[in-house]
């Protein structure tokens, strides 16, 4: 069937190598599927590099480790992948601790993680469980948003 639908939910959730993924970024978990964002979904879906970084109000300086980060951001349905810094995160957004990132941290690629992700007022939310933190991306004309800890970061689209 030439216009079949494949959805999201028919591809295997994928999670972070052991010892994180290194050398090129691993191919896309969702490239095959077509199954349209659902309603309240930002399209973050791209490539992004930071441009800017802001740290406690104020420009980081230019040596700042941020700066250059490349991230990949897939989505279809109600599901959304980012795959960055050796990890690839696998979620889908319902507010749900069963169905969110069950993975690990990217800061050892070894501690176990679960996030609550949500689509709020056309942002996407990551909440770790246990945790009194929220992550956030959002789009801001051409540009997305990325609030990440103690960091709000700039990206540009370097391809999608």
């Amino acid at each position: 069937m030439e216009n079949a639908i494949t959805l999201a939910s028919d591809i295997p959730v994928m999670h972070t190598p052991t010892g994180g993924w290194h050398g090129d970024m691993p191919e896309p978990v969702l490239a095959r599927c077509n199954e349209p964002l659902v309603p309240g979904a930002p399209d973050l879906r791209g490539t992004w590099r930071v441009v800017g970084v802001e740290r406690g109000g104020q420009a980081a300086p230019a040596d700042d480790p941020v700066y250059g980060h490349i991230q990949r951001i897939e989505q279809a349905g109600n599901r959304l992948v980012v795959t960055a810094g050796h990890i690839i995160h696998d979620m889908v957004v319902d507010g749900t601790e069963d169905n969110g990132v069950h993975d690990v941290a990217e800061f050892d690629l070894k501690t176990p993680i679960v996030v609550v992700a949500t689509y709020e007022d056309g942002v996407h939310v990551l909440r770790p469980v246990g945790f009194p933190i929220e992550v956030t991306r959002r789009l801001d004309g051409e540009h997305m948003i990325w609030q990440y800890l103690d960091f709000v970061a700039r990206l540009e689209r370097i391809h999608s």
